[in-house]
């Protein structure tokens, strides 16, 4: 069993912080939250598929070391990031009388990081918050970076802070009991991360998908690590994305835009950013150079890994989607800016897309 940690620093002056990665460090929680001279009160958040699996032991380690947690729990899904419960979440850290010094444990995957961190933001002007992310995707990319949001019907995230955790404890056993679908999912931002800023990242997640999706631990520690640098470098450079953070959106502006449509029930984000990463390719193919073979290689590694690689549209649901995109947080004076590679490795963000090229490489996701 592999049991060496991983520790990613993310370097933002005062409020910098470490990522921990390896197995069976929940039962470390309370140990590791001492080290971070946080308040007695606390509280987790969780979502109704988590808390049976792992609200007990992270409680439990929290109370080991002297705190003392309450646990809160939100439907499990992306419709649960929605104000409402935002409103059920403040409503109990009232009552539980959670104070300034008090803090915040995500306990969860991205829904539930995304929701909770956005509680911790804005109750009482900011309190502490620990990201304790349980899925793949949560894992590589939503814990890291402090991008907290909940949705709104006209689109997604655009409600929400940077608001950075003062911890992240990745404990890769949880992700033994995730599920297949879910899984798969997270591996949509792990070849992101590849397309966007390391070739011999997406050169070893081709070599290795067997061993990935198999959930070898040696192989997954270190993916999930290599995954936890790449946005630890990039947040370092840019935390509020004013400029090359842009790049971690690679795919996401059709994606978000299919989940908006879909009302945030067909697609998994990782599902829905994988169709979004293959239309970018034929996107940047169209527009900034990436080679047809490249192309070929993201969109084979996308369907190898079990991921959705085409979207039929009808007329009025390609309207819906433009309506979508325009409303996305990466629309400027109304245009709609795409990232787009040069090739795997090298992207360029804040690109305008005309409309037709959109629309014909929509049409050839319905045949592909």
């Amino acid at each position: 069993m592999v049991r060496a940690m991983r520790i990613v620093e993310v370097p933002l002056g005062s409020r910098s912080y470490k990522i921990e990665v390896g197995r069976d460090l929940l039962p470390e929680l309370g140990k590791r939250c001492q080290k971070l001279s946080l308040g007695r009160r606390c509280a987790i958040i969780t979502d109704s598929n988590v808390a049976p699996l792992y609200a007990g032991k992270a409680a439990g380690a929290l109370q080991a070391a002297g705190f003392e947690p309450v646990t809160i729990q939100i439907p499990a899904g992306e419709k649960a990031k929605d104000l409402k419960y935002v409103q059920q979440c403040y409503d109990q850290l009232a009552a539980h009388r959670l104070e300034r010094k008090s803090f915040v444990i995500a306990l969860g995957g991205g829904v539930v990081g995304d929701l909770a961190g956005f509680v911790a933001a804005t109750y009482l002007r900011g309190v502490a918050f620990v990201q304790v992310p349980t899925t793949l995707l949560a894992q590589v990319d939503s814990s890291v970076g402090g991008k907290v949001g909940v949705n709104l019907k006209a689109g997604k995230n655009l409600v929400g802070a940077f608001y950075q955790p003062r911890l992240v404890l990745c404990d890769l056993t949880a992700l033994d009991s995730l599920a297949e679908r879910e899984f798969k999912a997270g591996l949509a931002e792990v070849i992101k991360y590849g397309i966007i800023y390391d070739p011999l990242l997406f050169a070893r997640i081709e070599r290795d998908l067997e061993k990935i999706l198999a959930r070898d631990p040696k192989v997954l520690a270190e993916i999930v690590a290599r995954c936890c640098e790449i946005k630890a470098d990039v947040v370092a450079q840019d935390e509020t994305e004013s400029s090359v953070r842009a790049i971690l959106n690679f795919g996401h502006t059709v994606g978000h835009g299919l989940e908006a449509i879909s009302r945030y029930g067909k697609y998994l984000h990782g599902e829905a950013i994988s169709i979004g990463q293959v239309a970018a390719a034929r996107l940047s193919e169209l527009q900034s150079g990436l080679s047809g073979d490249e192309v070929r290689r993201i969109r084979e590694l996308f369907r190898r890994a079990g991921l959705p690689v085409n979207v039929r549209l009808t007329g009025a649901e390609k309207k819906k989607l433009f309506e979508a995109m325009r409303l996305d947080k990466k629309v400027s004076a109304g245009e709609i800016k795409f990232v787009l590679a040069r090739r795997i490795g090298d992207v360029e963000f804040g690109q305008k897309v005309p409309t037709e090229n959109i629309d014909k490489v929509l049409e050839e996701l319905e045949t592909i």
